[in-house]
C-alpha cells in the first residue's frame, strides 16, 4: 500500500506536511466475548501509526532500553541468557532519551491506545476532545504483534480470564500536518482508508466512527501537567519523560501542537484528538489519494502483510463484525 499521496487542490500556503505513512486500526472484544458484534461488544480501540517520510527523514525516538520496548528486549535478552535478571514490569515508566531511526529505511512502529472505544464524530462530537496515549514505540514488528495477539491470565476473584486477539479493522494513509490559518497554528492528523473497500458495509468502522476519511487537531499534553478533572491521565511514572528541547517546545503550557511529531515517538505520551471534518480536501484543500482502489484481495493489504493474520480479518476485508 505504502503511504499514498497528497494533491493541493487550491493554494494553501498555511498547511505543511510534518509526516506521511501508514495508519491502522484495530478493536479487541470484551474479555467476556469471543466476538464482538456491537460497540457495547468492544474493549480497545487501538491505532498503529507507521512514519515513512516527512519534513526530515530521521525522526528521534526514545531510547530502546527504556519503557516497554526496553523491557521486551530486556525479555529477550532473558530468554538468550537464563542466568540474566528478568526485567521490571512493562509499566512503571515512560519512554526517555534518545535514539535517531531513519523512518525511510527502517520501520518505526508506534502503538497508540484510544482511551474511548471509538474515534470523535465529526458531525455530532465537533470540539470534544478524546484522550489517547502512545502505549508501545518500537522498530520490531513482533512487539506491535505481541500487543495485540490474544493471552490467558488469572485472577484472584474471577479465576481463569482469556482475551481474544486484536481484530483488524481498518487501514490507509497518513499525514500529520502543520496548519496556521491567520490564527494559532495547531496540528491536524488526517487520514484515509483504502481497506475495508468502499462498496462494503463498513458496519465495524462506522459504529466506531472511523469513517472513510478524517481530520482531527492533535494536541500533546505536557506531561510535567497534572490532568484536570474528568482527564486524570497515566500516572505519573508511566507518562513520557521528552528530552530537553522538546520539553522546551512546550513550555509552561497544557497542551502543545505535535510539531514535531516526535513527540509521539516516546511512550507515555498523551494527547487529545479533536474532530475537526469528515472531508479533508473541502476542509484543508488536501486530496489523499491511496494505492490501491477497492481492492477485495487480502494480499493488497499491507497491514496482512506486516502482521500475518493473526486473527479475524473479516472487519478489514469485508467491513462486518467479527
Amino acid at each position: 500500500m505504502g503511504q499514498g499521496e497528497e494533491v493541493k487542490t487550491r493554494e494553501s500556503p498555511s498547511v505543511g506536511i510534518l509526516e506521511r505513512g501508514e495508519i491502522f486500526f484495530f478493536y479487541r472484544p470484551k474479555v467476556t466475548k469471543k466476538e464482538a458484534h456491537s460497540p457495547a461488544d468492544v474493549q480497545r480501540l487501538y491505532v498503529v501509526l507507521r512514519p515513512e517520510s516527512g519534513e526530515k527523514s530521521v525522526e528521534e525516538k526514545q531510547g530502546s532500553d527504556s519503557g516497554k520496548e526496553g523491557s521486551k528486549l530486556g525479555e529477550s535478552s532473558a530468554e538468550e541468557n537464563p542466568t540474566r535478571p528478568r526485567p521490571k514490569s512493562h509499566y512503571e515508566e515512560g519512554g526517555h532519551g534518545v535514539e535517531k531511526v531513519d523512518i525511510e529505511k527502517q520501520p518505526l512502529l508506534r502503538f497508540i491506545v484510544m482511551g474511548k472505544k471509538s474515534l470523535p464524530d465529526p458531525t455530532r462530537q465537533r470540539g470534544r476532545p478524546y484522550w489517547g496515549f502512545v502505549d508501545l514505540v518500537t522498530t520490531k514488528i513482533d512487539d506491535v504483534k505481541a500487543s495485540l495477539k490474544g493471552e490467558e491470565y488469572d485472577t484472584k476473584t474471577r479465576g481463569h480470564r482469556q482475551t481474544e486477539p486484536a481484530r483488524a479493522l481498518g487501514e490507509g494513509i497518513y499525514r500529520i500536518l502543520r496548519h496556521n490559518p491567520g490564527k494559532r497554528m495547531h496540528t491536524h492528523l488526517v487520514y484515509k482508508l483504502e481497506f475495508p473497500p468502499e462498496d462494503e458495509k463498513n458496519e465495524a468502522q462506522e459504529s466506531l466512527n472511523v469513517e472513510r476519511e478524517g481530520s482531527f487537531i492533535i494536541q500533546v499534553k505536557n506531561p510535567d501537567q497534572e490532568g484536570s478533572s474528568g482527564f486524570g491521565g497515566l500516572k505519573r511514572k508511566r507518562r513520557a519523560s521528552f528530552p530537553a528541547h522538546l520539553q522546551g517546545n512546550v513550555g509552561h503550557r497544557k497542551f502543545t501542537p505535535a510539531d514535531p511529531p516526535d513527540f509521539l515517538n516516546y511512550e507515555g505520551c498523551e494527547f487529545l484528538l479533536i474532530a475537526a471534518a469528515d472531508d479533508v480536501e473541502e476542509e484543508l484543500g488536501l486530496e489523499l489519494k491511496t494505492e490501491v482502489e477497492n481492492s477485495h484481495d487480502p494480499s493488497c493489504s499491507d497491514l496482512v502483510r506486516t502482521f500475518g493474520e493473526f486473527a479475524p480479518v473479516k472487519p478489514l476485508i469485508e467491513g462486518t463484525w467479527a
